[in-house]
This record gives C-alpha cells, structure tokens and sequence, in this order.
C-alpha cells in the first residue's frame, strides 16, 4: 500500500473525529436551560402560525409559555371601548369579558336601534372616571398585542365585575370559565344595560360581520338570524316599511334579518302591514 496515501487517509480520519469532538464538547458546555428556551421558542412560534386566526385567542409566544410576566400597569386609562383601554401607550383588553364593538347596534326595551358599543364605552369611562387611576395585572397577550389583564380602579373595584354586572358587558366563557356568570344572570333578571333590549353577543356580531352569517349558538335571548341575502335581498343597509317595495320583501326581512321585528310593531306577525 502507498505510505503517504494511507497517512493521508489517517490524518483526514483524525481530523473528522477532532471535529465531532469538538462540537460535542461545545454542546456538552451548553447550559441546559438555554437549549430549553431554545427550544421552546421554536415550539411557541409554530403554535402561533397554527392559532393565528382564532378570535380573541391570547398569543402563544415565548413570554406566554415561559411564565415571563410584565408588571402591573397604573395610570389614568383612555377608553378604547368596552372592553379596552390604553395606558401609557399601551393597550389593554379586560380578561374574561366582551363588550359591544364601537360601531355595534343593539335594541331597547322598545325594540329601537341605539349604538350599544359606544354607550358601553361612555359607560366604561364613567365608571373608570369616579376612582383613578387604573391599575392593571397582566395574564397573558393576545394576537394583537394587546396585555390582556385583570383591571382594578383605585378604590380596587374589578373593572371586569362591574361592566358585566352593569349589563355593559357579558361574561365571554371562552377565556372567563365561567367566573362573572352569576353576576351575568343577575344583569339579565334585573334587565339593566344590554339586557333591557335584545342583541347579538359581541363574538356573534364580528362573525356576521366578517362572514355575512349569524353564528347558531349565542347566550339565551339574544337575537340571532341569518343575514344571507336570498332572492336578490339583504340585510344591510337597515330599512323601513317605506323604504320597502313589497310584502314579501318585508316578510324575508323579518324572517332573516336582526333588525326585522321593527318591522312588525303590533307583534301580530305581520310587517309593513300597508303593504300586507
């Protein structure tokens, strides 16, 4: 056999086993805890892609899964809406609860329209106004950043306890577990806020608006219909009796639209009745 051939060989053999001996004494020097949160990371970031688009989901990622927690945040609170304020520039949704959207409709107690978010919010700024400022503890971010927090008023009166037990606000069991429930059945006997009139639960009203259906299932008594255009009809814009060209427009209108028991003032199951 050539000599230098087979020193050659010998030497690229040492050389490769240095190598891997060398990046396992590399790892081997690695803090275990690093790998952890190395890995976890990763982890995080996948879980994030796969849960994206879920509503309102808190966001799966690293300081979420490490138990990394912001602290408190105090400070006089700009109302966003019902159920979001921003201090210091930053954002904060109320765990455990959901109030109207800003540009949601809902009706009274004599079935007419009135702006239920915005009244949720200048209900929510009252309330924050009588004791400042806000404080703040953090449980998780959501997918858009947001803190998602558990939110006290200064004298310590929970901001999530009295929106809901108020009627401004509903106890949103997905994330809540339940835990404003009680105060939620005793809203709708007492028929204070949202509940003197009928509504669509918040989560309801932003699937409407992003699919063009009312989702089937919704706390007990809130309206719910499907807003599907069929026969060339639709729900939006909101219309009158006069703005209605017949009695079976009108009747489509009160069979699938939210809005369509305006139209049937006298509750004998007949709209528009000039037209009927």
């Amino acid at each position: 056999m050539d000599k230098s051939r087979y020193n050659n060989r010998s030497d690229q053999w040492r050389k490769r086993t240095g190598a891997r001996q060398s990046r396992a004494r590399r790892w081997a020097s690695v803090p275990l805890r690093l790998i952890f949160v190395m890995l976890a990371a990763a982890g995080a970031l996948a879980a994030q892609t796969v849960w994206r688009h879920s509503d309102g989901l808190p966001e799966l990622n690293l300081s979420n899964l490490l138990g990394a927690r912001p602290d408190p945040i105090a400070g006089v609170a700009s109302v966003i809406d019902g159920d979001t304020i921003e201090i210091h520039g930053q954002r904060i949704r109320f765990n455990g609860i959901d109030a109207p959207e800003s540009r949601q409709y809902c009706d009274d107690a004599k079935g007419f329209e009135y702006p239920c978010g915005r009244r949720s919010a200048e209900a929510l700024e009252a309330f924050l106004a009588a004791s400042r400022p806000v404080q703040c503890t953090f449980v998780a971010w959501d997918r858009y950043h947001r803190f998602v927090g558990d939110c006290r008023r200064a004298d310590g009166v929970s901001v999530a306890v009295w929106m809901v037990g108020h009627g401004q606000a509903l106890d949103w069991p997905r994330y809540s577990h339940g835990a404003y429930g009680e105060l939620q059945t005793k809203a709708e006997t007492a028929k204070v806020g949202l509940w003197a009139g009928t509504f669509q639960a918040p989560w309801d009203w932003r699937a409407t608006l992003n699919e063009g259906i009312a989702p089937s299932s919704q706390p007990h008594g809130i309206i719910s219909r499907r807003l599907v255009a069929q026969s060339g009809y639709s729900c939006e814009p909101r219309r009158t009796c006069s703005q209605i060209g017949s009695c079976d427009e009108a009747n489509w209108y009160l069979q699938n639209c939210s809005w369509g028991g305006k139209l049937d003032r006298d509750k004998d199951g007949i709209p528009c009745e000039g037209l009927c």
